[in-house]
């Protein structure tokens, strides 16, 4: 059985798709982009997008009782490895260890012309 979650404190799907799954006591949040939730405004500064992207994640695990500590996998895609550290800085400030597993790629392209994309598969 799975149940769709939304809140009104991330952004709204851009497509066909749920701004995350609760399935089996994981939560399956759909990738993220830095998109201010108050005023659709896409964030192009890498630290501040990071920041705003992880927001919009923990806003959605907190709709539903969980949150970011929760996170046990992490997919981050990033138009620039150049970015690299400057996303690790701000990832910093919101994982603590046991840190989840974690995959960082490089894109050619993202929705909306993001700089970042993120999504998470977190604990109940």
């Amino acid at each position: 059985m799975k149940e769709a979650i939304f809140t009104i404190d991330a952004p709204k799907a851009i497509g066909p798709y749920s701004q995350a799954i609760k399935a089996s006591g994981f939560i399956f949040v759909s990738g993220q982009l830095p998109i201010n939730s108050q005023n659709g405004e896409i964030i192009s500064d890498v630290s501040q997008a990071t920041r705003q992207v992880l927001t919009n994640i923990n806003n959605i695990l907190k709709s539903v009782g969980s949150s970011i500590d929760k996170a046990v996998k992490i997919t981050i895609y990033l138009l620039d490895m150049k970015d690299f550290s400057l996303v690790n800085e701000v990832y910093g400030e919101f994982f603590h260890n046991p840190y989840p597993a974690r995959v960082c790629v490089e894109v050619k392209d993202l929705p909306k012309k993001a700089i970042i994309e993120i999504d998470c598969i977190a604990l109940e």
